[in-house]
């Protein structure tokens, strides 16, 4: 063989390459581009699930209520996974079986709310207040509660495995075990 029929060969592997690089990135750019319409339609037609009215069942997945009032609102089933609710109103909510895993709930008020069965994995309830909130069989696995006030609150049948409880009052608590907690219970179940 000479040396120029290498050179071919080797040119057109690389071209084959390039040309195989360049339809690639093209069937990708296809799968991922916006549409006709342009960015903001796309990004509107994602976060349409944002705007629906809250009920049961609902479909909230990466949306951002930050300072909202949902006192008393049922939203018991819904998926809230990965949405932020920081600073939000939740007295008397029903948020049972939700779907709120990776959920924010940072300084977020609870009070009363039945969150009986919800999957609260790695959700972050960070100096959020969970006075006398029902949380029995939750599933609060790997969760942050640092500062959370968990007063009064039913942990009954709750899954707390890996959750951060540091400095959590739970005085009056009723913990997994169903034991009661015992005044000045912070980051531990005191009995």
């Amino acid at each position: 063989m000479s040396v120029s029929s290498d050179r071919l060969r080797s040119r057109g592997r690389s071209a084959l390459f390039s040309a195989s690089l360049l339809f690639g990135l093209g069937c990708a750019l296809a799968l991922i581009s916006p549409g006709p319409l342009g960015p903001e339609a796309a990004s509107a037609q994602i976060l349409s699930h944002c705007t629906a009215a809250p009920k049961p069942g609902v479909n909230w997945l990466r949306c951002f209520f930050n300072e909202r009032d949902f006192s008393g609102v049922d939203l018991t089933g819904a998926v809230i996974r990965e949405s932020s609710f920081n600073r939000a109103i939740f007295k008397g909510a029903v948020l049972e079986a939700v779907d709120a895993r990776e959920a924010k709930f940072v300084s977020a008020d609870l009070t009363g709310a039945v969150l009986r069965q919800a999957d609260l994995k790695n959700a972050d309830f960070t100096r959020a207040r969970l006075t006398k909130a029902d949380l029995s069989n939750a599933d609060l696995r790997e969760a942050r509660l640092f500062r959370a006030d968990l007063t009064g609150a039913n942990l009954a049948g709750a899954r707390l495995d890996g959750a951060d409880l540091f400095m959590a009052v739970l005085d009056g608590a009723t913990w997994t075990d169903g034991s009661r907690c015992a005044p000045g219970s912070r980051g531990l179940c005191r009995r």
